[in-house]
């Protein structure tokens, strides 16, 4: 946390703001790029490590103008969903951490593409999907509770949407390794990479240390001795935990529900007595071996 704050002091003047806008800009580039030539993506621009040996460098960020086949009503919500999650993040983070948390995203997927290059020594097309899961993770640890209409019409919140398409992650990434394709199941863990190392540096655990496990342990403990035994009662034949005692005669609000009770300023400790008992009680002092007797 305290190398982000660093980092972000140092260079959050170089941050692109509303980055997403420049992302869904790279889309429809993508777009005009395939309607005119649909070769020209994979023979110039995709991550080609071979290529890229042979100098061709500007593969390493050209292969983002994602080449979209068909435009329908699923890739325009998809593109709206994006860019709301992507602007919701840097909103709450800032301009330079979002941008830090995307760009780390990019240099995964070329590490991941790199390991299946080294392990096939074929260039497999990465698509932004793992870039864009990276950000859904990040948007439903934020904002669990923000519910989406799925099929739109039932409301479901982004936290149980997460789980299940982190399930379906995880279960696909043993699928493959099944296969004996190791490497491509690394490979897609490698892509969400920035997820799993970003929140696992900014994630706070001392909740989770032994001193702050036994400060909790202890304060329910008193919680419980507080609201114990003082207070309960047989009613009705169970016990029962009073919100008023009486602490000369016993008696509670179950007893009598017009009785009023009033605790006491001159008593050591907090000592509730009935009316009957309020001005005629011993008061009790922790200094004194005999109470004071006190009546009007």
């Amino acid at each position: 946390m305290k190398f982000l704050n660093k980092m972000e002091r140092k260079f959050g003047r170089y941050a692109i703001h509303n980055l997403m806008a420049y992302v869904i800009g790279l889309y429809i580039a993508g777009i005009v790029i395939f309607m005119v030539n649909p070769a020209f993506y994979y023979q110039w621009l995709m991550l080609d490590f071979g290529k890229i040996a042979q100098g061709q460098i500007w593969r390493l960020v050209t292969f983002l103008i994602q080449p979209v086949e068909h435009i329908n009503l699923f890739i325009l919500i998809s593109l709206y969903l994006y860019y709301m999650i992507g602007n919701s993040l840097e909103n709450t983070w800032g301009a330079f951490r979002f941008n830090l948390y995307y760009f780390s995203g990019v240099l995964f997927n070329i590490l991941a593409a790199f390991i299946i290059y080294l392990a096939t020594g074929f260039s497999f097309p990465l698509s932004l999907e793992y870039i864009n899961d990276a950000m859904f993770f990040a948007f439903g640890v934020l904002y669990p509770n923000i519910s989406f209409l799925l099929f739109f019409v039932i409301p479901v919140k982004v936290k149980y949407l997460v789980l299940m398409y982190a399930v379906l992650f995880g279960y696909n990434v043993i699928e493959v390794m099944k296969t004996g394709a190791w490497w491509y199941g690394l490979a897609m863990l490698v892509a969400i990479a920035n997820f799993l190392i970003f929140f696992a540096l900014t994630r706070n655990y001392n909740r989770i240390s032994p001193t702050q496990v036994k400060r909790r342990a202890n304060y329910k403990k008193q919680v419980r001795n507080a609201n114990n035994p003082d207070n309960v009662v047989q009613f009705r034949g169970r016990q029962t935990v009073t919100r008023h005692k009486c602490a000369v005669c016993g008696r509670t609000e179950l007893d009598d529900e017009d009785l009023e009770f009033r605790f006491c300023s001159k008593c050591d400790g907090n000592y509730e007595y009935c009316m009957d008992h309020l001005y005629t009680h011993e008061h009790v002092h922790k200094d004194s071996a005999s109470p004071e007797q006190h009546s009007v």
